[in-house]
C-alpha cells in the first residue's frame, strides 16, 4: 500500500471522530472559541482530506459570546445509526480553577453536508460525550465525569447512560464503568462492540506530552472494564524525540476489507522549548486485532510519522498558493471569534472582505476577526486594506494570532490628531495581564490610499512589511518569535491552551461606531524551509 507522512490534518485538528460510510470516511475534529463549529472532512482513501462542512452554523446551535480561550466546542463524535447522522458535542462556558461549566448536546442530519437540526440539550455533569448505537437498536451516552470537590485531580470516570431518542432525552441509571489508570485524567470515551466484546478507547494523561490513548473492555456495555495489558496503546510520553508527540485522544475506523485504523490527535514541537505552533493535528496508525481479541497499533504505542493507508496522498495540492477572493462570500477555510451574529462583523458584498470594526482583538465576545488556520512552519500571508481611521481607538490590519494573551498585529491606525499611521501590536506571552507591547515606533502614512499589509514566517522567525501604493514593500519591526503562537504560550497552566496559530485580518472600533475596514484579497503562500524538521 502507499505510505503518507502524518498527519492527515495538519495544523489545528484535535479530537478526531471518524466515522465511515459505505466508501466514505469523515473525521470531525474540534474547533473551540472559532465559529462555525465543529470542522467535518471527507476523504474515499484514508489520504487526502477535503474540508466539506462545519455543522454548527445557526445560533439556535451554538453562541460562543463570552466563553473564554480553550473553551467552547470540544471533542465531538460524529457516528451514523443506518439511517441518519449524529453529532454530540460540548459548549464548555468555564475550565479554569475547580469547576467546569460544560454543557453537552446533540444534533443528526440526514446528509452529512445538513442541514443539522437545531440541538437537544443532554446534560453538563462532564464534556468529551460520545453516542454508542448498539446492535439492539439502543443508544448510549458516554462522557467522562467532573467532580469539583476532588483535589488535586479532578476527574471522575468515565459514566454510562442510555439516550432515547424518541423523548430527547438520557433515561434509566447512570453508571460510572471506568475510573481509568495510573496515568490519570481519563477523558475522551469511545465506545465500540466486537465478537461478544464491548470496548472503551479513552483518553489520558492531559493533552500535552503524557497524554496517550488507552483501551478496556467488558462482556457487558455497563460492566466494570479491564483494562488492556499495555495500558496504552498509543503514546509518545516515553519517546521524548519522536517526531508525533502528545499523542492520544483517538477513535476506530475499518475499511471495506477489514483492515483498523486508529485515528489522534498530536503535536509536531520545534525550537528548544518545545512548542506546537500548529497545535494538536490528527494522525492516523494502522491497528490490528490479536488473537487475544485485544488491539495493538501496528509498530506502537509510539506514533509513526510514515504510515501505509489505501491511498496515495496529493502534496500539491498542499503546497500550493491560496489566493482567497471574496466574490462568492467567505471562503470555508476562514472561521471568526465566537459570534453566531455574522452580519454584525463582516460582509462580502461587492466582492471584498468587509469587517465592521468592534470589540479590541482579543475579546471574548464580539471581535471582527476572521482567520485561517496556520498549516504550515513556514509561510507568506499578504492582502490590501482599506482604511480610514479619525483616532488611536481605531485600529484594522494583518494579525498572527493564537489567543487574546498570544498575537501580532500590524495595524493602519491613526494618532489622536487624526494622522494615520502604521502600528505594530503584540500581546506576547502577556498573561495574566494581557498588555500590549509595541515592538516598533509608529509610521506616518498618507490619509488616503490603501495599504498592503504581509508577513513572512519562516520557522520560529516572523517579520512584517507594508507597501503604500506605488511603492516597494519593506519590512516594519523586529523579527519576531512566531513560535510563542502555541499551545505551551497560550495563557493558561499546563493542559489549558487548546487551539493553534491562525493568520488572518481584524479590525476594531473602540469608539463604538462601527468603522468598517476592507480587504481587496488575502494570501496563504506555503514555503518549504530548512528549519522545518517534520513538514510533510
Amino acid at each position: 500500500m502507499p505510505q503518507i507522512t502524518n498527519p492527515i490534518l495538519p495544523g489545528f485538528n484535535p479530537d478526531p471522530s471518524i466515522l465511515r460510510v459505505g466508501e466514505d470516511y469523515y473525521i470531525a475534529t474540534s474547533t473551540f472559541e472559532w465559529f462555525p463549529g465543529v470542522q467535518i472532512h471527507h476523504s474515499k482513501d484514508l489520504a487526502n482530506w477535503d474540508l466539506i462542512t462545519r455543522p454548527l452554523s445557526r445560533k439556535s446551535q451554538l453562541d460562543m459570546r463570552g466563553d473564554p480561550d480553550s473553551c467552547g466546542v470540544w471533542a465531538p463524535c460524529l457516528s451514523h445509526d443506518g439511517e441518519k447522522f449524529w453529532l454530540v458535542y460540548t459548549d464548555v462556558k468555564r475550565k479554569d480553577g475547580s469547576f467546569k461549566d460544560a454543557h453537552n448536546y446533540i444534533v443528526w442530519a440526514d446528509k452529512i453536508e445538513g442541514p443539522w437540526s437545531d440541538p437537544i440539550y443532554v446534560n453538563s455533569s462532564g464534556f468529551d460525550p460520545s453516542l454508542f448505537h448498539d446492535d439492539d437498536g439502543r443508544k448510549w451516552f458516554v462522557n467522562m465525569m467532573w467532580d469539583h470537590r476532588r483535589r488535586p485531580l479532578l476527574f471522575a470516570g468515565i459514566a454510562l447512560q442510555e439516550f432515547d431518542p424518541v423523548a430527547g432525552k438520557l433515561v434509566g441509571p447512570r453508571t460510572n464503568i471506568y475510573q481509568g489508570t495510573d496515568l490519570k485524567l481519563v477523558e475522551g470515551p469511545h465506545l465500540y462492540k466486537r465478537n461478544g466484546w464491548y470496548y472503551l478507547l479513552t483518553a489520558e494523561g492531559g493533552t500535552a506530552y503524557d497524554h496517550a490513548c488507552t483501551f478496556a473492555r467488558s462482556r457487558t456495555i455497563d460492566g466494570q472494564y479491564e483494562t488492556h495489558p499495555d495500558k496504552h496503546i498509543l503514546t509518545s510520553k516515553d519517546a521524548p524525540f519522536a517526531a508525533i508527540q502528545r499523542g492520544g485522544h483517538g477513535d476506530l475506523v475499518e475499511t471495506p476489507d477489514g483492515k483498523t485504523y486508529l485515528v489522534h490527535l498530536g503535536g509536531r514541537p520545534t525550537t528548544q522549548e518545545r512548542r506546537c505552533v500548529l497545535g494538536r493535528e490528527t494522525s492516523i496508525q494502522e491497528a490490528y486485532w490479536g488473537d487475544d481479541d485485544w488491539l495493538y497499533v501496528k509498530n506502537g504505542p509510539v506514533p509513526s510519522l510514515h504510515v501505509e493507508v489505501p491511498g496515495s496522498r496529493n502534496d500539491n495540492a498542499y503546497w500550493t498558493e491560496q489566493r482567497y477572493t471574496f466574490e462568492r462570500g467567505l471562503p470555508i477555510d476562514f472561521q471568526w471569534l465566537r459570534t453566531p451574529e455574522t452580519e454584525r462583523i463582516f460582509s462580502t458584498d461587492g466582492g471584498k472582505l468587509r469587517l465592521f470594526g468592534r470589540e479590541s482583538i482579543g475579546s471574548w465576545f464580539e471581535q471582527a476577526l476572521v482567520a485561517r488556520r496556520q498549516t504550515h512552519f513556514s509561510y507568506d500571508a499578504e492582502t490590501v486594506i482599506d482604511f480610514a481611521p479619525t483616532d488611536e481607538r481605531q485600529f484594522a490590519g494583518l494579525t498572527a494570532y493564537y489567543s487574546r494573551y498570544n498575537f501580532f498585529y500590524l495595524t493602519v491606525t491613526a494618532h489622536a490628531d487624526g494622522q494615520r499611521e502604521l502600528l505594530l501590536m503584540s500581546s506576547e506571552i502577556s498573561w495574566p495581564d494581557g498588555n500590549l507591547k509595541f515592538p516598533a515606533a509608529p509610521v506616518t502614512i498618507p490619509n488616503q490610499g490603501k495599504v498592503k499589509l504581509a508577513l513572512e514566517i519562516r520557522g520560529p522567525k516572523l517579520q512584517f512589511f507594508y507597501a503604500l501604493e506605488g511603492q516597494d514593500r519593506q519590512p516594519i519591526g523586529p523579527v519576531l518569535d512566531a513560535s510563542i503562537l502555541s499551545d505551551e504560550c497560550g495563557g493558561h497552566q499546563a493542559h489549558g491552551s487548546f487551539t493553534g496559530a491562525f493568520v488572518g485580518v481584524a479590525a476594531s472600533d473602540l469608539n463604538g461606531t462601527a468603522l468598517p475596514a476592507d480587504f481587496d484579497y488575502f494570501v496563504y503562500r506555503p514555503v518549504r524551509h530548512e528549519t522545518d524538521r517534520y513538514e510533510i
